[in-house]
């Protein structure tokens, strides 16, 4: 299917391709263990989770090892990334291409972006929005950088590619059929598990 946005297009290609042979490495995945530990200590028990935007599996390996049994499903836009995830979970599902064209499927327990929402069409949010409300069974959690309000940053020498804003309260906004569990920042001076800068927010569908 043809991706509709210049971002998705710019993540598919060899900007893509370049970021995930940036972004690897022990120590990363050693960060988004400690990540997933505090998230998942906010919540019910999860027995599956989708991530939309799963590039080569960083989250998806922590969160295989923090919850061995439970069924784990990946999104990637980015062929190269997609076919690595599929050797580093080898126990994930993995869809091939853009979250904002593709059928959500089944629910999970928990669906969630990090670091992704932040380089999607601002005009492709709601749609981003919906897929995340309608794959969550429980929990949505977004990993992102945060801003109060909408700003465009230049990113690596190119423009509109990197986004900043309150993903979470437009989120809630748009789906009120969800509250705010908890949230919390991770900071690049941790002395044991330095990050980007950025904000996590775990919602909870509210009980019937």
């Amino acid at each position: 299917m043809p991706l509709e946005t210049e971002q998705e297009r710019f993540w598919a290609g060899e900007f893509g391709d370049a970021y995930s042979q940036r972004n690897r490495g022990a120590n990363l995945i050693a960060a988004r263990t400690a990540l997933w530990s505090r998230i998942l200590s906010r919540c019910e028990p999860v027995h599956s989770v989708t991530e939309l935007g799963a590039n080569i599996g960083l989250n998806l390996v922590a969160l295989s090892r923090l919850l061995p049994d439970a069924a784990l499903h990946g999104i990637e836009v980015n062929v190269s990334a997609a076919a690595e995830l599929r050797r580093n979970v080898p126990n994930a599902t993995v869809i091939e291409g853009s979250f904002l064209d593709h059928p959500v499927g089944d629910p999970t327990d928990l669906a969630f972006t990090c670091g992704v929402l932040i380089h999607v069409a601002p005009s492709a949010l709601p749609t981003a929005y919906a897929r995340l409300a309608q794959l969550g069974r429980r929990y949505v959690v977004l990993s992102e950088y945060y801003d109060p309000r909408p700003v465009s940053v230049p990113y690596r020498g190119h423009a509109d590619r990197l986004f900043k804003r309150d993903f979470a309260g437009e989120f809630l906004d748009a789906h009120p059929a969800f509250r705010l569990a908890d949230y919390g920042f991770v900071y690049h001076r941790d002395p044991q598990f330095p990050a980007d800068d950025f904000t996590w927010f775990v919602l909870e569908r509210r009980h019937p």
